[in-house]
């Protein structure tokens, strides 16, 4: 499980950085109008989706700043924020690398952000949950682009591998 979780965070990346030059193309108009994903628009999304990675990753670690909403502009524009989607992605990439099998099977306890009580769960769902979360708002992220009339990107784990991603075959 740990490989399968270090190539979800090289995938996460990969992903992010498909998402974001596409987002680059767009007017300032265009990246905050709301189309319809979960929190409106691709500027609301890509903040959500910073916001809740940086929170679980201080549940992991201990350490960075993790915002108290979901719903948190971390960045108003959007090289600001693609600067900090890389930080953050080498981050988990980083964080990922260090764990080992006796972590991962291990039980972890955090506070949830929404309704603020104690959860404890096998490290092992929470990162399943971790990369299942980024993969299903980059999909809101397609759908955004797509609405705006710009072409589907190809975001599928397996263009990853066969492209950059060969090294986790």
């Amino acid at each position: 499980m740990l490989r399968h979780y270090r190539m979800f965070a090289a995938y996460n990346r990969w992903a992010n950085t498909q998402v974001y030059a596409a987002a680059a193309e767009l007017s300032d108009a265009e990246f905050r109008s709301d189309r319809g994903a979960f929190f409106g628009s691709l500027h609301r999304t890509l903040n959500h989706l910073l916001v809740a990675d940086r929170i679980w990753m201080k549940r992991f670690t201990g350490t960075g700043e993790a915002p108290t909403t979901l719903d948190a502009v971390l960045f108003g524009e959007l090289d600001a924020l693609a600067a900090a989607r890389k930080a953050e992605d080498e981050r988990i990439i980083a964080w990922t690398g260090m764990l080992d099998d006796r972590t991962l099977a291990a039980n972890f306890t955090y506070v949830t952000v929404v309704q603020p009580v104690e959860i404890t769960q096998p490290l092992s769902a929470v990162l399943a949950h971790f990369f299942n979360h980024q993969t299903h708002h980059r999909g809101q992220c397609h759908m955004t682009l797509t609405a705006l009339g710009r072409p589907s990107l190809m975001l599928d784990l397996i263009y990853f591998l066969r492209s950059e991603g060969r090294e986790w075959m």
